[in-house]
This record gives C-alpha cells, sequence and structure tokens, in this order.
C-alpha cells in the first residue's frame, strides 16, 4: 500500500523527533496528526492536528485510527497495548514486537543474542542479593540499570572492581523496579547506525556515526567514524538482520560498542529515528526523517549515501544561548526543537557542521 498524497499520518508522542517526522511528511505531501498529553508540544506547532490525551487513552486511540491512514511512532516507551489496540484498525509502523524487545533490556539483549548479535553480558537483577551474584560472576564491575524506561543515561548505577557484597538498599534506591546488571565493556569507541526496511522488504543503512555521550547524553556525532571499512559493514549487516527479525517497516537506530581487535558489541537499538542520525538532515540528500515517512508511507527508500563529512552536535540546556554565534558560521545547519524552556540536560536543539565531499 502507498499512501496517496494529502493521506493523514499519526504520529504518537510530540517531541522533537515527531516534530522532525512531520516536517519530513509536510515536504512529501502529508498530513500528520500527533498524540500527546502536553499541549503544544513541539511536533504539534509543525503538524496539522494535535490530539490532547495520554498515549494510552482509548477515545484518543480510536480517534487517531480514525482519522489516520497508518500510524507510527517517536519514542519506543508507547504502551505496548496502545499499539496493539491501534493495529488492529489501522496500519501501525514499526510493528508492535519493535517496542516490546526495545522497552526491556533483558528482553533485547536476549533476542539481540537469539540472532547471533553479541551484547555484553548481562545477568537479571530483583534484588539485593541476586546482585552480589551477579557482581561475583562479573568480577565486581558492571553497569546497573533499569531494565525499562531508563534514557540519556538516567536509572543506572556504576560499580567498578567493588567487593562483591554490602549492597544492602541499592535496589531500593534504584526504586524497587527489575533491574539487569551488564558486564564493563572495554571499548575504544562508539558508534550507531541508522537503517530502514520497506514493505517490500528492501533496506538501506546510512554510514555509521561516532558518537561521544557526556553525563550518559549524547554530545556529537561524526561522521566518517575512525573505523574500519569492515567494522563499518559489520555494523549495517547486524541492523538489516535485526530489521528483517522483526519484520520491521521504518527507521531503527542501533548502537554498538567497538573493541579493540574491530568487532562490535550490540549495545541497544532503537525502534525509531534516533539522535545519533540527526547528521542525516545536513549531510544526505534524504534524511532519516524523510527514511521513515518513505518506509511507512510505502514509497521507495531513498540513498543514504551522504554528499559531506559532518560533525552533529546536540544543544543541551544554556547551550542555545550559542545560537546567533553559530548562525554566522558557513557550512552549518542549525534545528531548534521550539521548547519555551531550557533546563539542565534538556535538548533544545542540534547543529550539524559539514565538509563537502569532493
Amino acid at each position: 500500500m502507498t499512501l496517496a498524497p494529502g493521506s493523514t499520518i499519526g504520529i504518537i508522542g510530540g517531541g522533537q523527533l515527531g516534530r522532525m517526522l512531520a516536517m519530513a511528511a509536510a515536504r512529501l505531501g502529508y498530513r500528520t496528526i500527533v498524540l500527546e498529553p502536553q499541549p503544544d508540544c513541539p511536533a504539534a506547532q509543525v503538524a496539522n492536528r494535535q490530539i490532547v490525551a495520554p498515549y494510552d487513552d482509548p477515545a484518543a486511540l480510536a480517534e487517531l485510527a480514525a482519522a489516520s491512514i497508518v500510524v507510527t511512532y517517536e519514542f519506543e516507551n508507547v504502551p505496548v497495548q496502545a499499539a496493539e489496540t491501534l493495529a488492529a484498525r489501522v496500519p501501525v509502523y514499526p510493528p508492535a514486537r519493535a517496542l516490546e524487545v526495545a522497552q526491556d533490556r533483558v528482553t533485547e539483549k536476549s533476542f539481540l543474542n537469539g540472532i547471533g548479535i553479541p551484547t555484553a553480558e548481562f545477568c537479571p537483577v530483583d534484588n539485593d542479593d541476586q546482585l552480589t551474584v551477579a557482581l561475583q560472576k562479573f568480577r565486581g564491575s558492571g553497569v546497573l540499570k533499569t531494565r525499562r524506561l531508563g534514557y540519556d543515561g538516567k536509572g543506572q548505577r556504576v560499580f567498578r572492581n567493588m567487593e562483591t557484597g554490602g549492597f544492602a538498599g541499592t535496589c531500593e534506591t534504584m526504586g524497587n523496579v527489575p533491574l539487569i546488571l551488564e558486564s564493563l565493556v572495554v571499548f575504544e569507541r562508539e558508534i550507531s547506525v541508522i537503517a530502514a526496511r520497506a514493505h517490500d522488504g528492501s533496506t538501506a543503512a546510512y554510514d555509521p556515526a561516532e558518537n561521544i555521550h557526556r553525563e550518559g547524553i549524547l554530545r556529537t556525532s561524526t561522521l566518517p567514524a575512525a573505523i574500519r571499512s569492515e567494522t563499518a559493514e559489520a555494523a549495517k549487516d547486524a541492523a538489516s538482520k535485526i530489521l528483517v527479525a522483526l519484520d520491521y517497516v521504518g527507521v531503527i537506530g542501533v548502537e554498538f560498542f567497538v573493541l579493540a581487535d574491530g568487532s562490535l558489541l550490540a549495545n541497544e537499538l532503537a525502534p525509531r529515528v534516533h539522535n545519533s542520525g540527526h547528521w542525516t538532515e545536513a549531510a544526505c540528500l534524504v534524511s532519516q526523517f524523510e527514511q521513515h515517512i518513505r518506509a511507512v508511507a510505502g514509497l521507495p527508500l531513498g540513498s543514504p549515501a551522504r554528499h559531506s563529512d559532518c560533525v552533529m552536535e546536540n544543544l543541551i540546556g544554556d547551550d542555545v544561548l550559542k545560537v546567533p554565534a553559530l548562525l554566522a558560521e558557513p557550512d552549518l545547519m542549525l534545528h531548534l526543537y521550539g521548547k519555551a524552556d531550557s533546563r539542565p540536560g534538556r535538548k533544545m536543539g542540534h547543529f550539524t557542521r559539514i565538509s563537502r565531499l569532493h
């Protein structure tokens, strides 16, 4: 099914990713309707309509289904039940199965291992005794994370060379929620691949970006990544394998650790457009946002080739005060998200400096 021009695409979530999806949809001749509880959210400022309601509100979901030819989403914590309810009435891409896999870190890593993609070692942790046993297994070091809902470094605690004992109260401090302990990985760099799969099963993958995080938040993505061509191809192949295994339609982001020998460990997947793919709007003819709309609308995928090297940088909190100076630079593309208040740790926008390939 190919959506006719003027058709309406529903988007669950009204943040900056929804905003950029709505903008890409408009360029391709589509209308958008956003389901988001926050009035005047970033996406609503550019979409045709907003339904102001919780993501799992039955009446709102029915309204969204009735108004849309197809529905997608901009974040991975959409309630799976809500996606399944919608899918009974209107096509939903990516499929609800992708949400189910990505929302639980144990499920996610088990899925990746099951299709032959290695990850860090991991142990589910539900209490302090299990944490002690898991730390003994990982020689006193590891990253303790909430299994669900953590993002941008939230819901994490790092253990380094600690005695395996005396952790009473740790799980309570973490909120008494299901946890996962992942072994510490000695890696040379972090990369990510943005890839897409269409209705007909065709796939396209962008070049891997090399990412730098600070305080758990992505700061920069650089193209090209300082990796061997074999490593880049292995990352693209892994992303394609994930897309096929999930019978996926749309764009996915997959993060990897690159080890000293050039091999890869998958860190996590995001069933949506991804912050580390924002560079594509400045350095490619077809951005990740247009690619996603093409995929869910049944259009041919565009070329993921880039015409420029580049560095994308997030504007976090008061970084937004740099905007006038940034706009004075040549070869720079700026994107602000329409957020009224800047707060520490809040993504206010991003910019990409390009260096054209010759």
